[in-house]
């Protein structure tokens, strides 16, 4: 019993060292690319209209497409949605920020995104705000 545990642990290791060893390089396609869709509208400003954002690598349309990229990485938390919504229960000023709303959609950190902004109040002007410049500034 023991002799065929050994003879048997002795083929393993013969069959593993035999067999070739091939490391598998990552292909461009293989490589997640983080990609958006932002739509502005009622900004007043110089961000009207609808925009493609990719990070990692960095292209698109967007006006500021290093500076987005940059501020989403700065403000990405692994295992915390980086466009989650204003809780339900915030405590928010009633200040109004004007009527601008936009709209994300894509891929980010390969998790799904369907974000909605306003700047209906002050949680919602503070979460725009902190987007900036992927979102642009308001008139």
């Amino acid at each position: 019993m023991l002799r065929r545990l050994v003879l048997t642990a002795a083929a393993s290791a013969a069959a593993l060292s035999a067999a070739p060893f091939t490391a598998h390089a990552v292909t461009p396609a293989e490589t997640p690319t983080d990609r958006l869709t932002i739509t502005v509208s009622d900004s007043g400003g110089d961000g009207e209209g609808t925009y493609e954002l990719t990070c990692h690598p960095t292209g698109g349309t967007h006006p500021a497409k290093e500076k987005a990229c940059a501020r989403l990485d700065e403000i990405t938390v692994y295992g915390k949605d980086t466009f989650a919504p204003v809780p339900d229960d915030a405590m928010c000023t009633m200040q109004y920020g004007g009527p601008a709303t936009a709209h994300i959609t894509g891929t980010w950190q390969g998790r799904p995104v369907d974000a909605r902004y306003s700047r209906g109040n002050g949680c919602e002007i503070s979460r725009w705000n902190n987007l900036a410049p992927v979102l642009p500034r308001t008139s």
